[in-house]
């Protein structure tokens, strides 16, 4: 029988340098998809409560130590980097782990990167820290969160990881190549 290894969507894709600003895979652990049953926000708020988080609002996401609680659309949310608590009768949950690929971007060149392929304003006041949105990258379905004042994290579909890398190098570096 085969033995299957679990690997990154970029496995051993290194970090890209380019005018401060840093493009790279992270592993994101565990990805659960939750959707509240009707009448059961209560509960679930209750059932999500020993992980230190709580059902986002819309465009937003939570942290607690490496676990993320981010809206992906309306009614539902994903949980990041942490087991997901038993929420038979509460929610809806579905194992999302191996479908997704997470990218960091920050630095200087970040949000004039991302800016190119996103049609929503990402500057910081428009878009600032704890904000996410569901939102296409370029031609990709995506979930971009704004993690600091220059950084973001951006969930795109594995099938799209070497697509995705491929365009935000290629907008760091005419970004670059133009302020030379």
């Amino acid at each position: 029988m085969p033995e299957y290894i679990a690997k990154t969507a970029l496995e051993g894709q290194a970090p890209l340098t380019i005018a401060g600003t840093v493009l790279m895979e992270l592993d994101h652990g565990a990805v659960t998809s939750i959707q509240p049953f009707p009448g059961q926000a209560k509960a679930l708020a209750k059932t999500l409560k020993p992980l230190g988080l709580a059902f986002p609002g819309v465009n937003s996401f939570a942290s607690k130590d490496a676990a993320l609680m981010v809206w992906s659309g309306r009614d539902q949310a994903f949980l990041i980097g942490a087991d997901c608590p038993d929420l038979a009768g509460v929610a809806a949950a579905t194992d999302q782990s191996g479908a997704w690929v997470t990218l960091s971007l920050s630095g200087p060149l970040a949000v004039d990167a991302l800016a190119r392929y996103v049609p929503i304003d990402l500057r910081l006041a428009a878009f600032p820290v704890g904000s996410a949105a569901r939102t296409p990258v370029y031609h990709m379905s995506a979930v971009v969160m704004r993690v600091s004042e220059q950084g973001f994290r951006i969930m795109l579909f594995r099938s799209m990881a070497r697509t995705g890398w491929h365009e935000l190098e290629v907008a760091l570096k005419t970004l670059a190549a133009r302020a030379a």
